[in-house]
């Protein structure tokens, strides 16, 4: 019987603890929804926008100064300092898509041609460029601002440089009249050529013939011309050598002085 009170005693001393510290952590945490605790007091939280500057006391109430420069806060707080806005980094692939303010933080979003590769709850904090198709693929899923490119195989007799939405067929040369130069591929067409005709292949030789023998026949024009003026300047200047050396050799008639000497002498 002492053993079952004994029992009893420590049950009750043991509910009674319990309970002791319960009223003690509900009176160290009474502060309202409004209010952060410090020490022993229960301080007027601060509006969004604003931070602490002195804490309460006894008898004041809790000093607040705006946030400034690039930060923020966007909820009631008791902090002493603000948070510092979100870069939107071009070199994460970011723009701003709404600039930070005291009461928000700035939103990011992916600059043209990448997609969020890590979105957050209102925007993305970082950004990869769109993947772009090999040839021999064709874009089967546009990319957007949120998913990458989709690619697919290009199969049977199509092509595409992988800038294309669809593979598209061979070029048949044989449809348009040409010969085949090059085959096609899976990245490239086939490229054709118009075909050379019968007559194309007589009339080019003659073409050319008929040129050479007309440069021909005025260049012996040009050359008859010319050469017989010189034969004929040539034959001149003989003819005058001829005849100054013929009027060389003619005898030197005598002078009427002579004559008359040789008259007085008889």
């Amino acid at each position: 019987m002492s053993k079952l009170m004994n029992h009893w005693k420590q049950h009750f001393h043991f509910k009674i603890l319990v309970l002791s510290l319960h009223i003690v952590l509900c009176m160290e945490t009474t502060c309202g929804r409004a209010e952060y605790q410090i020490g022993k007091e229960c301080c007027p939280m601060c509006a969004p926008g604003n931070r602490v500057h002195k804490h309460c006391t006894e008898f004041t109430s809790t000093s607040c100064i705006p946030c400034t420069g690039s930060t923020f806060l966007d909820q009631p707080n008791g902090r002493s300092s603000c948070f510092p806005c979100t870069n939107c980094d071009p070199v994460s692939g970011l723009k701003v898509k709404q600039g930070c303010t005291s009461i928000s933080d700035a939103v990011c979003q992916p600059l043209e041609g990448y997609f969020c590769k890590l979105p957050t709850y209102q925007g993305c904090a970082f950004a990869q460029e769109h993947s772009r198709c090999k040839p021999g693929q064709y874009i089967s899923q546009q990319a957007t601002s949120s998913k990458d490119t989709e690619c697919s195989d290009c199969t049977g007799d199509t092509f595409s440089n992988g800038s294309l939405t669809s593979c598209q067929p061979h070029t048949k040369c044989e449809s348009l009249d040409k010969v085949q130069v090059i085959s096609g591929d899976h990245s490239s067409d086939t490229v054709c050529e118009t075909a050379k005709s019968g007559v194309g292949e007589i009339i080019i030789p003659i073409v050319i013939i008929a040129c050479i023998a007309i440069v021909g026949t005025m260049a012996f024009l040009v050359y008859w011309k010319f050469g017989r003026k010189k034969t004929r300047k040539l034959m001149n200047t003989e003819n005058r050598q001829e005849s100054t050396a013929i009027s060389l050799m003619r005898p030197v008639p005598e002078t009427s002085s002579q004559n008359m000497d040789i008259s007085s002498n008889n």
